[in-house]
């Protein structure tokens, strides 16, 4: 069985080309779930990655849902052979491109270019989450032309709402439970530590997203006819929205931490060793110094603490020029990131009570939730684990780190919830990657060790045969 091994990485390395190609095939649909105009679009991506599964020896289909479609795709494994059942995760959405004038490229016409570590691709959706995506399936093809099956029963599921709160997610998951049932969940989403260096991430943050929406007078209203005598609904909303914080940036909301666990020593030791450069992680997004929750550092604030942000604002005229208007209503989006033991519900009706109380006099406040999902602390050790590390350590010839993620990925909290799997958090990106900005990439030797690790992988959890 070792020389299958050695025959996939090779069969993997030789069709390094090809994977670039289809990858770059993948990244030219736009796959935006969160705008209904390209619903056609996404659903042109569903069908894409079906077709490439099915050409694996997968029983591939699109599931419809009441949003985005599913791709859900089986494979029996070996035959006569009894061995654990793996089921992948990604997505195949992305997110909008804005701001379009930003990007050196088109963002859905990929390109390859010179970098620091080697080649790159750039185009929208290089590293979240086609390019990562892809490491799997590029994975599962070279078992499929070395040996005709991977080496385990593997389930695919391929998400088309992660980029927009995934509200079919957990429905689809209830009613697909028998489909879906395996020993063991893997979900490629998440980043290394660096590119030479692997990492299992074990701390996920949870995410609450809900759009407030501040209308006051029953029309625009001209500035010179009544600026001064009423509220101006984008500036009480600009004041409600700066009051979720205090002047030193910990969270205003009461109550917000209450249920926050401090981070264990052995943890805050080990991460302490990994020699993580501030000045550097800022300085890729062009700061000098960063700003946050008192009595931590940024690598905390973005793996274990809590956060609430603005993502967005909007209200009154915003074209060229000038037009001295009052606006009607304004609109935030706001989310909040959890951490372990922190409630998505509570901390969603904390959110409300903090905006809710601050409404002018004769205003109405609407929110729209767009997602509520846990944050997720993976166990230290199972035999999972155990394997990947193996399998990890032979394509890099280091072992992997156990990292923190500020990110959330709502799949991972409804998979253990549901199905009762833990989940391996083995991702591929980097820091620089520019994920949800202009000039999102994906490192080519971050694609090509990556579909190596993922044959590696799924190899070493064959073989934990009962």
């Amino acid at each position: 069985m070792a020389a299958d091994l050695e025959s996939v990485l090779a069969r993997a390395d030789a069709d390094h080309p090809g994977a670039i190609e289809r990858l770059k095939d993948f990244l030219r649909i736009p796959t935006i779930s969160t705008d209904p105009k390209h619903a056609p679009e996404v659903r042109r991506g569903a069908a894409w990655s079906a077709e490439q599964l099915r050409a694996l020896g997968f029983d591939a289909r699109v599931v419809d849902t009441p949003g985005h479609p599913m791709v859900l795709a089986k494979h029996p494994g070996p035959k006569g052979v009894t061995a654990p059942r793996v089921l992948f995760y990604g997505h195949y959405d992305v997110q909008p491109p804005d701001p379009l004038e930003l990007w050196e490229s088109p963002p859905f016409e990929p390109v390859v270019v010179d970098g620091p570590r080697g080649k790159r691709i750039v185009a929208r959706g290089a590293v979240d989450d086609k390019g990562q995506v892809m490491t799997f399936i590029e994975a599962l093809r070279a078992w499929h032309a070395c040996t005709g099956s991977p080496p385990c029963p593997v389930t695919v599921l391929l998400e088309g709402e992660e980029e927009s709160g995934s509200p079919s997610l957990e429905p689809f998951i209830e009613s697909h439970r028998k489909e879906l049932d395996a020993d063991v969940a893997i979900v490629s989403d998440t980043g290394m530590w660096d590119v030479n260096t692997p990492a299992i991430t074990t701390m996920l943050r949870g995410l609450v997203y809900i759009e407030a929406t501040l209308s006051g007078p029953s029309h625009d209203l001209h500035s010179g006819l009544y600026g001064g005598a009423i509220v101006n609904p984008i500036n009480a909303l600009a004041c409600m929205v700066a009051s979720l914080h205090h002047a030193d940036g910990r969270v205003a909301i009461e109550g917000f931490y209450d249920e926050v666990r401090p981070l264990p020593e052995r943890t805050k030791a080990q991460w302490a060793g990994l020699g993580f450069d501030e000045a550097e992680f800022l300085g890729a997004a062009g700061l000098k110094s960063g700003f946050g929750e008192p009595g931590f550092g940024a690598m905390e604030r973005t793996w274990c603490r809590p956060t609430c942000d603005c993502n967005g604002i909007k209200g009154g005229y915003i074209g060229a020029g000038a037009k001295t208007v009052i606006a009607s209503q304004a609109s935030a989006k706001i989310s909040c990131r959890l951490v372990a033991d922190m409630d998505p519900e509570r901390t969603y009706e904390r959110l409300c009570a903090h905006l809710h109380a601050r409404v002018p006099v004769g205003f109405h406040l609407k929110i729209e939730s767009f997602g509520r999902n846990p944050p997720i602390r993976v166990a230290d050790e199972s035999p999972y684990l155990s394997a990947t590390e193996r399998a990890l350590e032979k394509v890099y010839g280091r072992g992997p780190v156990h990292i923190g993620s500020g990110g959330s990925i709502p799949a991972v909290g409804s998979i253990q919830r549901i199905l009762g799997l833990e989940s391996l958090l083995v991702g591929f990106g980097l820091d620089d990657d520019r994920v949800h900005s202009p000039n999102e990439k994906f490192e080519l030797t971050c694609l090509h060790r990556g579909t190596r690790s993922h044959a590696a992988i799924l190899k070493a959890i064959a073989d934990l045969r009962p």
